[in-house]
């Protein structure tokens, strides 16, 4: 992918869409922050993505990561390109400027993440984790930790990690066996094992920060009991931790980077935050690395979507209709089709990731209680869609961009089909997509039968919406209503139904980040906007009442369903 020709589409999205500036400016930390220095960081930024670390996405993938004797070595170029990332101030960009970063918006950080992740999948996942661990370890950890570890992270001097999950529990963090034993220092000893842990051991830099979730001896047993640990690599004195990477898995992508078995053998730790809260502190770690896989599914669309329409503008097949002469590829309804959804896609979802980003920054600065309440609740509702329905369509919208490119697709040279394959992992780590919405109906959604979800939806800022959309939006509170009446009595109903609300919700916000694209592009006939907007219209949107439609069948289907609310069941 490159970066730089994304520059003038980004602009105009947070720029005359979000109209941007005007909102971090509105923020103290950010006010002389104007859109100007915004341009010239991304302008840079978009330079050193395309130069540092796209070049190296075909060594990453086809010489990958070697493991020797519990040393694990980064493809060619990789260091070296990490290096100058670091130096170059780039993970630092929304980082404090009293913890070494920069102190910048959040939403240019987050434009740099997905043209990383565009650019190269595999070389981005080493920064990949770096300001959840910062905001992590400056929001619990003590003051000596903080000293010794925050200023090191927030810059990515040192790289971070985060060490879930065992062999035996998956997904079901309760399970954890992992031991913490509290010294007479204050430091604790960790033994245990984790998988899948990305960036577990590597030559990138000189130390690594593993935070590491694990129970003390009179921890209560389930999730209620697990303690967050810091164990760095190598200690203050400089000497190597007792920690040891048993091997790298062999992936169906990712190749550049590194996901470790690693073991703890009575190595040294710090506990982070208070014992047996390990949870929460680790949340505000996932929480932020899930807002950046959803990035990366639009950063890895946006790269399949480059490399099928640059095909598309220089293959010639047949006759389009009409056409007297072979045509372009691109002249055929059906890749025109292809490439203009998955646009509608790329550019909604930028829409609604950068609104993110910028709600973020004002749930923690802003000087109004009331907007920093609206904030949460955006991020809280949203950030799963985000992770699920933007990794889905990363995987899904980059094999049909392959699908472009015929026979040549499947070809490795061609660069299109290491994306479908790096792109697969995003749809599971970060927590399941499942998992994400479960996560939002029942835990977020349902709780207060629907009252913040329709709050959200009524409060969507922004041109008013369509008469079609308002329907949907309606729609969408009616059928959460009818789910929140009817789950008491049908306790498996929303785990049933979770994947298909989440998508149900994803569509509908996006119907919205496009209504803003629509309104900031006004009458303008350029193609550029109006060809996905027109495909939204035609070939995504038609979608949501196949959910809403497999909702209102599953609800009227419960035991005790009393239809008090027949709208929710009109089809």
């Amino acid at each position: 992918m490159q970066a730089r020709q994304t520059l003038a589409d980004i602009r105009f999205l947070l720029n005359d869409v979000l109209r941007a500036p005007a909102q971090w400016q509105a923020l103290a930390p950010f006010a002389d922050t104007d859109a100007d220095l915004a341009a010239q960081v991304l302008g840079e930024a978009a330079k050193f993505v395309d130069t540092a670390v796209a070049p190296l996405q075909r060594t990453g993938d086809e010489v990958g990561c070697r493991f020797d004797a519990g040393q694990v070595h980064a493809p060619p170029g990789f260091r070296e390109a990490y290096q100058a990332f670091w130096q170059g101030g780039w993970p630092a960009l929304a980082c404090a400027p009293e913890d070494g970063g920069q102190g910048l918006p959040a939403v240019l950080e987050a434009v740099l993440f997905e043209w990383l992740a565009g650019a190269n999948h595999g070389w981005t996942m080493a920064p990949g984790l770096l300001h959840g661990a910062y905001e992590c370890i400056k929001h619990h950890a003590s003051d000596t930790l903080k000293a010794q570890y925050l200023e090191k992270v927030a810059t990515g001097e040192w790289l971070a990690t985060m060490c879930l999950t065992e062999a035996h529990a998956g997904s079901d963090l309760g399970l954890v066996r992992t031991r913490a034993v509290p010294q007479p220092d204050g430091s604790v000893r960790v033994n245990g094992s984790k998988i899948f842990i990305s960036g577990g051991e590597h030559d990138l830099t000189d130390n690594i920060v593993h935070l590491v979730l694990a129970r003390l001896p009179d921890a209560p047993a389930g999730p209620k009991g697990l303690s967050l640990v810091l164990v760095p690599k190598i200690l203050q004195d400089g000497t190597r931790n007792a920690v040891v990477c048993e091997r790298i898995e062999e992936k169906m992508g990712l190749h550049g980077s590194p996901t470790c078995v690693m073991r703890f053998d009575d190595a040294t730790g710090w506990l982070v935050g208070e014992p047996n809260k390990g949870l929460a502190a680790m949340f505000v770690m996932m929480n932020a690395a899930r807002l950046h896989v959803g990035l990366q599914g639009i950063g890895l669309l946006e790269a399949a979507w480059q490399k099928a329409s640059a095909y598309a503008a220089e293959r010639r097949q047949m006759r389009a209709p009409g056409a007297k002469h072979t045509s372009l590829i691109q002249d055929h309804p059906a890749i025109r089709r292809t490439l203009h959804t998955q646009r509608a896609w790329i550019d909604g979802g930028r829409v609604l990731a950068y609104h993110t980003a910028l709600q973020l920054d004002v749930a923690k600065h802003s000087a109004d209680a009331a907007e920093r309440t609206a904030a949460q609740r955006w991020c809280a509702l949203v950030t799963p869609v985000l992770k699920a329905a933007l990794t889905d369509q990363g995987f899904h919208g980059a094999s049909a961009c392959l699908q472009v490119l015929g026979g040549h697709g499947y070809v490795r040279e061609w660069g299109i089909e290491q994306i479908v394959r790096d792109a697969r992992v995003a749809m599971i780590y970060e927590g399941t997509n499942e998992i994400q919405a479960i996560d939002l109906l029942v835990r977020k959604v349902l709780p207060d039968g629907g009252q913040g979800l329709a709050a959200l939806l009524e409060a969507l800022p922004g041109a008013a919406p369509s008469a079609a959309a308002r329907a949907r939006r309606d729609a969408l509170v009616q059928i959460t209503q009818a789910l929140a009446a009817a789950a008491p009595a049908d306790p498996e109903l929303p785990y049933w139904v979770a994947d298909d609300y989440l998508r149900a919700l994803a569509l509908v916000l996006l119907e919205w980040a496009w209504g803003q694209i629509a309104h900031a592009a006004g009458e303008s006939a350029d193609a550029r906007w109006s060809a996905p907007a027109q495909a939204l219209s035609q070939w995504v949107l038609p979608e949501f009442d196949l959910h809403a439609a497999v909702l209102r069948q599953r609800i009227a289907q419960a035991p005790s369903f009393e239809q008090k609310q027949p709208s929710a069941l009109d089809g």
